[in-house]
């Protein structure tokens, strides 16, 4: 069956200590899977780089807007919460130190019980990678695969290694380990080629983003032949999709909001919603996880409701 999972919001008005636990409580009361949160540290006030996720290719969040840190607000979901799991979707590799990451999210792991996943991309903003004095922006897909490799050393091995181009790891003991063996969940996000080639390597999951379910065959197979190509086995990686979502009821305002595109945000009535959603779902994700970026604090708590309630009993 597959898993249901909900953003909390952490950037612009809701990103505040009431509107996120109401949230995260909300989303286990109803009975969600997974709870995921997004990762910017800063927002440049230029930008030239382009944002790959919609047709305009501007982020929506202004410079000025807030935007929570995802890592610490992890830990205080891990305490807001008991039973569903979460995670970043996902977490910019290059932006922070391997090691300390490493250890922060095996933290997170001991401290919840065992309910961390691990979204990780690469990164699409050169600007934010000038600011925080990360790795080369044009080096940042090789920056990834290394620090996936450090992160899986530091959490199943006592005495880790690692002699690499970016990174080295020798005589060092890195404890507790991960609850989860061999270790949390990875979830590879992005759409491109180079992103499923990363997952069929070191992930659990490839985490798609706003996909069109038309696309996702192409992808799937893809996917199944990189997994091949690096000697895992069949079902050693599958995937999970995100989509934007708002549910209204009957006369609700069903009029698509910018950026509410067909396809990668889905818009209606329960029944409408489960009509656009029905296609992906056949596909058999291991997590469909959705946000409701576009609505006030009600709207998202009544599609939170209406998705779990009205929605998916109609797609199983």
């Amino acid at each position: 069956m597959v898993k249901r999972g909900f953003q909390v919001l952490n950037s612009g008005p809701l990103a505040r200590r009431e509107p996120v636990l109401a949230a995260a409580q909300k989303a286990e009361a109803l009975g969600y899977d997974a709870l995921v949160v997004t990762d910017h540290v800063v927002i440049p006030r230029r930008i030239e780089s382009r944002y790959p996720y919609n047709a305009t290719g501007r982020i929506a969040v202004p410079p000025d807007a807030d935007y929570l840190e995802p890592l610490a607000m992890l830990c205080f979901l891990a305490g807001a919460t008991s039973r569903i799991r979460f995670g970043p979707s996902v977490l910019v590799l290059p932006y922070r130190n391997p090691v300390l990451t490493a250890k922060m999210l095996a933290t997170i792991d001991v401290l919840s019980g065992g309910r961390l996943l691990v979204g990780v991309g690469v990164g699409w903003m050169a600007e934010e990678f000038e600011v925080l004095q990360a790795p080369p922006f044009a080096a940042r897909g090789a920056v990834s695969d290394e620090w996936l490799e450090v992160f899986v050393r530091l959490w199943t091995e006592d005495n880790p290694v690692h002699e690499g181009r970016f990174y080295r790891v020798r005589d060092i003991g890195c404890f507790p380990k991960p609850v989860q063996k061999p270790h949390p969940p990875i979830l590879v996000g992005g759409n491109s080629r180079p992103a499923i080639r990363r997952a069929a390597k070191y992930g659990q999951s490839w985490h798609a983003f706003r996909v069109p379910a038309a696309e996702l065959p192409a992808h799937l197979a893809d996917l199944e032949a990189q997994v091949r190509a690096h000697g895992r086995p069949p079902g050693a990686c599958g995937f999970s999709v995100r989509y934007g979502v708002r549910v209204v009821g009957p006369g609700g305002d069903a009029e698509r909001r910018p950026p509410e595109e067909p396809g990668r945000v889905f818009v209606g009535t329960a029944a409408q919603v489960a009509e656009q959603l029905e296609p992906i779902v056949a596909l058999g994700p291991t997590h469909a996880i959705f946000d409701c970026r576009t609505g006030t604090e009600a709207e998202v708590h009544e599609t939170m409701e209406r998705l779990a309630d009205e929605v998916w009993p109609r797609l199983h």
